[in-house]
């Protein structure tokens, strides 16, 4: 558990230390070397025991191994000589890491980068809990990030309209970023790390299939949109004839109903412009 500590003033310490050189010469002149001896071994002893705490940084205090505390408070302070001296930084960090290649749920490999913004909160843990939090940070987010995506498909390429709509990678970007932010909060909180922020910063298929992937993603929209297209020319059709029927100015039997219906899909479902063909006779003909 951290525990807060703030050690002497480094300032009274150092005038102290200061006053041994003038003793120590003054002994050294008059011979009286049972002062002169001890002056310049507390001026020796005493300079290990300063140090400078700067803004955003911490230093983490351990006697024989034992811990006494963090001084996270800035200033020049001065603590017992024997204590080993860890400083740590506490300053907001932005770590990307470089797209790596993971599966999805249905095993598609795909490639995901990652951003996390992230800072120490926990000195203690930060510094006996893990070996190299740094390099914990890194290798945990790497973990989280293969978790998070076997979670999820990368796209949907089912037929919409049955039942809720699967979230995906690509779709689901807020609900994927909140998943993957808690997944490295939870990780990293054993390093005494708090995650300010995570998200997905590169997100694409592996290279062996994304040629592949696209066509089926070019496919899957040309199959949507054509259904767009019959939805719209079925229910236009489907007003010429109820208005022209309304109106009184055709009748209708099955046969010309059917040929109306098969032109008018004809012109408003093909790829390019009708070519009208003038009917010059009846409708019969």
């Amino acid at each position: 558990m951290e525990k807060i500590t703030k050690p002497l003033s480094g300032y009274l310490f150092i005038l102290i230390d200061l006053a041994m050189i003038p003793l120590a010469i003054f002994a050294f002149a008059n011979e009286i070397f049972a002062l002169a001896i001890p002056s310049v071994l507390v001026f020796i002893l005493m300079v290990p025991g300063f140090f400078i705490v700067e803004p955003n940084k911490a230093m983490v205090l351990l006697l024989f191994g034992d811990y006494k505390g963090t001084v996270k408070a800035n200033g020049f302070f001065w603590v017992n000589p024997f204590m080993t001296k860890k400083k740590i930084s506490l300053r907001v960090r932005n770590f990307e890491n470089k797209p790596v290649k993971v599966n999805d749920k249905i095993g598609n490999p795909v490639m995901i980068g990652t951003i996390v913004v992230w800072q120490v909160e926990d000195t203690f843990k930060a510094t006996f809990d893990v070996d190299d939090y740094e390099n914990f940070v890194h290798l945990q987010t790497d973990a989280a990030v293969r978790k998070m995506a076997g979670l999820y498909s990368y796209d949907n390429f089912e037929d919409e309209g049955n039942g809720e709509e699967e979230i995906t990678l690509r779709s689901g970007v807020e609900e994927v970023n909140n998943s993957l932010e808690e997944e490295i909060i939870d990780r990293l909180n054993h390093a005494g790390i708090k995650v300010i922020e995570a998200r997905i910063s590169h997100l694409a298929y592996a290279s062996e299939i994304a040629s592949a992937m696209l066509q089926r993603q070019q496919a899957t929209a040309i199959v949507a949109a054509r259904k767009k297209i019959v939805e719209g020319a079925v229910g236009m059709v489907e007003m010429a004839i109820d208005d022209l029927k309304l109106k009184e100015i055709i009748e209708f039997d099955e046969e010309k109903k059917a040929v109306m219906v098969s032109n008018l899909m004809v012109v408003l479902c093909a790829d390019k412009s009708a070519s009208p063909v003038l009917n010059v006779g009846t409708l019969n003909q």
